[in-house]
């Protein structure tokens, strides 16, 4: 019975082996799943603001905006198309409205990862200025897509640089056609993304 005896507690000091063997191995487990979650945290952390650029609270992904003014319909006419009304209201006897395709462009930004579609109508002075702004209409797509390019997304993010984004492509038509022809500038569609 000794021998019984003495068996007995080195079956139970084996028992106890075990036990420090599994919660090592367990341990080790939940060491390593939780640097694995930290690693793919961080990775994703860092993948998100090299592919997004910047955070979300500066940067709005999609900025749409589209006039009320009415001359979408008339527009593509040739028509007047409600200019007399605004036009009597700014002191100008209205004109003749043109109307330029959307243009997209990349915007000016360092990873190059927005871009800008704009679509405008231009109130020019007369029908013999509308006949010459379609005439130069490579030139004047030219000359706009290089003054949209050269714009960031801060340059164009608020209502102010909108207006002032108006009376640069006013000034640059000038250019093109030579004499002060240009009236106004509607923008019809805007998204910047």
């Amino acid at each position: 019975m000794a021998k019984k005896a003495e068996k007995a507690p080195t079956e139970e000091v084996a028992l106890d082996d075990d036990a420090p063997k599994k919660s090592k191995k367990k341990l080790i487990l939940i060491i390593l799943s939780v640097v694995l979650l930290g690693v793919l945290g961080a990775g994703g952390f860092f993948g998100y603001k090299w592919w997004m650029g910047r955070p979300a609270a500066q940067a709005d992904n999609a900025t749409e905006q589209k006039t009320e003014d009415g001359h979408d319909a008339k527009a593509a006419e040739g028509g007047e198309g409600g200019a007399k009304e605004e036009g009597a209201a700014g002191g100008h006897s209205g004109g003749e409205l043109v109307s330029i395709p959307p243009l997209l462009v990349n915007l000016a930004e360092p990873q190059g990862r927005r871009y800008l579609k704009l679509a405008l109508d231009i109130e020019v002075k007369d029908k013999l200025a509308a006949d010459e702004l379609n005439k130069n209409m490579s030139k004047v797509k030219d000359s706009l897509l290089l003054l949209l390019s050269s714009k960031t997304y801060d340059d164009l993010s608020t209502l102010e640089s909108k207006i002032l984004l108006k009376k640069e492509i006013v000034e640059r038509l000038t250019l093109v056609m030579g004499e002060q022809k240009v009236l106004r500038v509607y923008i019809t569609e805007i998204v910047i993304q």
